[in-house]
């Protein structure tokens, strides 16, 4: 449960909002129904308008960006360095993908767990975001660094396991990062 403060005790009193209002509406001239009317068909009007717009903008994949072809990613090469993560994991890697090959133990897996995280626009190499609520979990002294370029982009992370969320970050690039459980 959250609890959110108010300004309420300051000890000034203050007119309730119910007061106000009654006050503000005997002040308000009276519209006639006629008017009411025509406004409402009016903003009616304007919002069925808008919606078919950004009905039909949506429909045909505008603002959405083209799908990246083989031949765009042409470039992405990525090492990852693994320590303190036990039974044979330790290593530096070479990962190279469309086609999936290098040094790495699953090439493939590695590539397609990186394609499925890999959204336009979004970082698919991100540090949890300052403030973010994490769970007090410590899931061991693993760590990994990636780098080089993914999809066009130069790619320089670092992984963790000291926390809910870095191990929920670790997780979503298994089997790019070693499965630890």
């Amino acid at each position: 449960m959250v609890q959110v403060s108010s300004s309420s005790s300051s000890g000034s009193s203050s007119p309730s909002p119910s007061a106000s209002t009654a006050s503000s509406a005997s002040s308000t001239p009276s519209v006639s129904p006629v008017r009411l009317l025509v406004r409402a068909v009016v903003s009616a009007g304007a919002c069925a308008a808008l919606t078919a717009l950004f009905a039909g903008a949506a429909a045909a994949g505008a603002g959405a960006p083209p799908p990246l072809r083989d031949e765009d990613r042409a470039g992405d090469h990525l090492t990852v360095t693994v320590r303190d993560a036990g039974d044979g994991r330790d290593g530096t890697y070479e990962l190279s993908c469309h086609p999936a090959y290098g040094s790495h133990p699953d090439a493939r897996g590695a590539c397609t767990a990186l394609d499925r995280n890999t959204r336009w626009g979004r970082d698919t190499f991100a540090p949890v975001p300052d403030g973010t609520v994490c769970t007090l979990q410590y899931g061991g002294p693993a760590t990994a660094r990636v780098t080089g370029v993914w999809a066009g982009r130069p790619v320089d992370a670092l992984y963790t396991r000291g926390n809910g969320c870095e191990i929920a970050r670790w997780r979503r690039l298994v089997p790019l990062l070693p499965d630890l459980g």
